[in-house]
Order: C-alpha cells, then structure tokens, then sequence
C-alpha cells in the first residue's frame, strides 16, 4: 500500500483537463476523491468510471461553483461520512478568457478570473484548512502558473490571478508552518488543455497554433506531479514546482520546428 491508499482528495475542476487526469491518477493510487465542477454530468461520468474500475475507493461527485461561498459550505456540510475528512485540497479550478491588451479588458472577464483563480481558491482554502488543523494532518496543493512568475503582454489579468495564487501560496505557507500541514505549488508552462480553447473562446484551431511546432505537457504530466507532490513522506513538502516542456523556457522563449 502507497502513502496516498485511503486518503481523501477534494480536486476542484474534476471534469477535464488536470483536474480529471489528477483524479483518475489518484484513483490508482487507492485514495478517496471528492470531485467538483460546475459541470455535473461530466463529474458523474468520471464517477462510475472510477468507481467501476477501482471498487475500493469510495468516489463522491457534486456540482460545485468555487466563486459561491454558500454553495461551498453547503458541499463541505454535506459531505459524506465516508470521505468528509479531506487529506488533500487541489485548488486546481481556473480559467483564462482571451488574449486583450488591459486596456482592452472587458469588466465581466476581469470579474471572472479574479473570481474563480483567486476569490474561489482563497474560500475553499478556508473552508477545509481549519479541518486539516483539527486533525492536525493535511495538504493543499495549488495550481499556479509560469504567467504567475513572469507577466506578458495579452495576459495581464490572467497574471495577476496566478502572482496572488503565487503569494497566497507562499502566506499560507508561513501561516501553517507550526503545523504538519504542507502548503505546495505547481506552475505549468505550456499544457494543451480545454483551458487552452476557453481562452480563445471556443476557437481550437486557434488554441491548437499555440502549440505549433513543439510538443507540450498534456494534463497526465502535471497529474503525474501532483500525485509525486502529495505522496511524499510527511516530512517533505515541495513548496515550488515550475514545469515546462523541453522547447520551453520561460512564459514567452519557446523553440518551435519548422513544419
């Protein structure tokens, strides 16, 4: 048996993308999941699937929107017996919408980033840490960004969403320290994910050019390290992890082939 078999993992963003890579790559490792989305057919799909191909672990899926603090605590209060002491928080929900200049910024998509990046990763985090310091066992698992190291041009809010990911990772981080709870970040670079299409709005010919000519992390990479993350001995926490494909070198220096 892993370090992670029996564990309970909430996973925001369960139904695509790292999210759902993350949930079945723990489901391998016998842990328990709660997983949430706004898109509730999606998470049930993902649910029988799991619940089908490993019948030991227990698997609860509910709708869940990050930016709605009474919805929030509803799910918390609802949780059932068998999964309600979370181990793990994936504050992995988020979403970037175009590629304007700040000038150029609608109000309603600066809204919802700040949102759901920030307000709803900061309420899930108060919702579950005070648990995690009553049993004095936890972990919480950000996902970040290289855009939350490095600002450019076309992503100004979009960055600012992932520094405060990046410094309320690091404040959490201080605040728990006397704790045994961990606190850790993993910031992608270049992943071909639906993330990508919502960017450009549902245009996936051109979120697919992003990735033109070079080969890109794909949603089982970052699982991959995710589950790496919360599976080491409870005396080791990664704090920081920036990833990048190999033609990557930082959010804008990218080599790509001619084709």
């Amino acid at each position: 048996m892993g370090r992670l078999a029996g564990k309970t993992v909430f996973i925001t963003g369960a139904s695509s993308g790292i999210g759902e890579a993350s949930a079945r790559q723990f489901a391998d490792e016998g842990s328990n999941l709660i997983l949430t989305a706004r898109r509730l057919e999606k998470l049930q799909q993902l649910q029988s699937e799991l619940t089908k191909s490993h019948p030991n672990i227990h698997v609860h899926a509910v709708q869940l929107d990050v930016r709605d603090k009474k919805q929030i605590e509803k799910v918390i209060s609802e949780l059932p017996e068998n999964v309600k002491n979370v181990d793990i928080l994936l504050n992995n929900a988020g979403m970037v919408i175009g590629t304007d200049p700040l000038v150029e910024v609608e109000e309603d998509v600066i809204d919802q980033m700040l949102a759901t990046n920030v307000k709803g990763l900061v309420l899930l985090t108060q919702a579950i840490v005070p648990g995690m310091k009553e049993r004095g066992v936890g972990h919480v698992i950000n996902i970040g960004s290289v855009a939350g190291k490095q600002a450019y041009g076309g992503g100004s809010i979009y960055c600012a969403t992932k520094f405060a990911v990046d410094a309320i990772t690091k404040a959490l981080a201080i605040e728990l320290v006397e704790t045994p709870i961990r606190v850790s970040q993993i910031c992608p670079g270049l992943v071909n994910t639906e993330f990508s299409t919502i960017r450009f709005r549902g245009d996936k010919e051109k979120a697919d050019s992003v990735y033109k000519g070079l080969q890109p992390l794909v949603a089982d990479d970052i699982a991959e390290l995710i589950v790496f993350t919360a599976g080491r001995p409870a005396h080791v926490n990664i704090a920081d992890m920036l990833v990048f494909p190999v033609n990557q070198a930082d959010s804008k220096t990218v080599y790509r082939r001619s084709e």
